[in-house]
């Protein structure tokens, strides 16, 4: 059978987080019986029940005249205008949402459809459309790239650049390799990042919309972690607050990370009219829109109080678990030099000097204790020497996964 399919998809990696599960489930029992049942520290999604009034007004809606009829792929206006609503109010962003807001069935969704937007397929390398993307960054991002015929180059997240890089420097570095510099399509950027958490200040956001500018490239922000932020005073950005963006720049929501609504599978792209519009033209032809109880239960939360405190309570929380992890990691484990952010339930952390690849660190975390982390090299060159923890799971859990560590003799 594999003759019939394309290049393309023949050449994808299954999505890291799907093969974890897998092995996850298989040694389970073992796990288990050995008093170390799995404490999962790769989950990049909250595990608490999504807020209140989205689950109760989900319930209310469902009896409705014409709610299980089709909707459109663009939104129903009232998810729209309510998503125009938030963009004011929390980033003071101004959208038209008759034209510059179309909905999406979750931002991974979209981003891999607006990829296929803009990339003219072929096997021939040379020939390939490229899109710069963050390195380490979200493992699909490549493999987005890969299946839509293109070619993804990395740019480098780095402590010594301070996860914001000189993009300028990039681009040299980038044409000095022999790259032709008239098939880049677009810069992708995640701030804040995931796997590193990394924020970055309204002075570098400026600079990228620049550099897009100059360049005459297309910029994508995947924007799906700007509610996680531990200070009020380093609250992260819309890149549609940048004066200008909006000529080239388009961003990615979701509701999954901010309200625990990772099933939902609900988000939307925003931004440049014709960009949008341009976008709409393909979902027109891929799906018939998200199921319009979902559209009125997300409305509802976008900007009601009980969202807000939602998202308070819920930061709250992280950071909690994360003070308890990154003080048992450095006082009872060795783990002295990593960066602390200020964002998302990310931590991004080196390996121990003594194994020597990530893959084989977790591994070896993985069935010894029942620690399960995801390597470093999931998200890019420059994660070889790393792993991420994600701190979604409960405070005991958090402690129970020291302790083991310790027990089982994993120090720095």
């Amino acid at each position: 059978m594999q003759e019939f399919f394309n290049d393309y998809v023949q050449s994808l990696e299954t999505y890291i987080m799907f093969r974890i599960k897998e092995t996850v489930a298989k040694i389970t029992p073992e796990l288990t019986a050995r008093g170390r049942a799995p404490i999962n520290l790769s989950m990049g999604a909250p595990t608490a029940s999504p807020p209140k009034l989205v689950r109760e007004t989900l319930k209310q809606v469902l009896d409705e005249d014409g709610i299980h009829t089709y909707s459109t792929p663009k939104g129903e206006v009232y998810f729209r205008e309510a998503i125009a609503k938030r963009m004011k109010t929390r980033f003071n962003v101004e959208l038209n949402p008759a034209t510059e807001i179309f909905s999406l069935i979750g931002s991974k969704e979209g981003l891999a459809n607006f990829i296929r937007v803009l990339l003219n397929p072929t096997t021939v390398k040379e020939e390939k459309e490229i899109i710069f993307v963050p390195d380490p960054g979200y493992a699909s991002y490549g493999e987005m790239v890969k299946v839509s015929g293109g070619l993804a180059y990395p740019i480098p997240l780095t402590p010594e650049n301070k996860f914001m890089p000189d993009l300028e420097e990039v681009w040299q570095n980038f044409l000095a390799k022999g790259y032709n510099a008239n098939k880049v399509k677009a810069l992708l950027i995640n701030y804040p990042n995931n796997p590193l958490g990394a924020t970055a200040t309204k002075e570098y956001l400026q600079s990228i919309v620049e550099f897009c500018k100059k360049h005459h490239i297309l910029l994508m922000s995947d924007a799906a972690y700007t509610e996680m932020y531990f200070k009020p005073e380093l609250k992260p950005m819309s890149i549609l607050e940048i004066e200008g963006a909006k000529d080239i720049a388009v961003e990615f929501f979701s509701f999954s990370k901010p309200y625990a609504m990772t099933g939902w599978r609900l988000g939307w792209i925003c931004g440049n009219e014709e960009a949008v519009k341009i976008f709409g033209k393909l979902k027109s032809t891929l799906d018939s829109g998200l199921f319009k109880a979902l559209q009125k239960a997300g409305a509802a939360i976008l900007n009601s109080q009980e969202g807000d405190e939602y998202i308070k309570e819920s930061n709250q929380r992280f950071k909690k678990n994360q003070e308890i992890f990154v003080k048992g990691l450095r006082e009872e484990l060795g783990w002295g030099d990593f960066n602390v952010p200020d964002a998302t339930f990310y931590l991004w952390l080196p390996i121990p000097p003594r194994y020597k690849t990530s893959v084989e660190f977790t591994d070896d975390l993985m069935h010894k204790s029942g620690i399960i982390a995801v390597p470093g090299d999931a998200f890019g060159e420059n994660g070889k020497r790393f792993f991420r923890a994600s701190i979604v799971c409960s405070e005991n859990q958090i402690k129970e996964a020291i302790d083991r560590m310790k027990k089982d003799g994993f120090y720095y």
